[in-house]
């Protein structure tokens, strides 16, 4: 009976291409940016894409707004080469993933597989420092008293751009919150040159 459920279902997929892109949303558990990941995420939804949330626990994750977001699959699991893209979004938390090595491994094993790399807010920071972005144009979050993320693109050789959001080949990045429906029509329209 499995077997025919599955047959079914790759029938139903060879009709419908769409169907299988897959998209994994890494998130801080804590204080993810609200903005950021809901809107993509109904926006790539509604594109027909499949979404996984991502993070370093299993459970409820809560945005700096208070949105709550279960996660799918740990850190830790993530099985990059299953999905077509891989998005990391900004907020407070995010953070924690700009010197973290296995957000580091994944940002890299994503540009070495050739698979959408995504990353809105601080989230350039991870994979500049993760050294995907170098000499890639690039953009991040600022505002006039914080410029620290600026920063960090430039000591690790990205072309730094003051845009809303960058597309450069597979590689799409996001200034923040105001950028969100940008971030998710970009991703959406380099998913759809594959």
């Amino acid at each position: 009976m499995k077997k025919v459920l599955e047959s079914k279902k790759m029938v139903r997929q060879a009709h419908h291409p769409e169907l299988r892109r897959r998209v994994a949303i890494i998130i801080a558990f804590r204080d993810f940016r609200d903005e950021e990941y809901f809107i993509p995420r109904q926006i790539l939804e509604g594109a027909r894409a499949e979404i996984k949330t991502v993070s370093t626990s299993l459970g409820e994750a809560v945005g700096s707004l208070g949105g709550e977001a279960k996660v799918d699959i740990l850190l830790n699991d993530l099985k990059i080469e299953d999905y077509n893209a891989v998005l990391f979004i900004g907020g407070p938390g995010a953070a924690k993933y700009i010197d973290d090595p296995q957000a580091h491994q994944i940002a890299q094993k994503v540009g070495e597989k050739d698979i959408i790399l995504g990353a809105i807010c601080i989230a350039p920071a991870i994979l500049a420092k993760a050294g995907v972005l170098s000499g890639k144009k690039a953009t991040v979050w600022s505002n006039p008293m914080e410029k620290s993320a600026i920063k960090i693109l430039k000591e690790e050789g990205v072309k730094y751009q003051s845009e809303p959001v960058i597309i450069d080949g597979k590689i799409v990045t996001a200034n923040g919150p105001a950028a969100a429906k940008s971030f998710a029509e970009a991703i959406i329209e380099v998913l759809s040159k594959e």
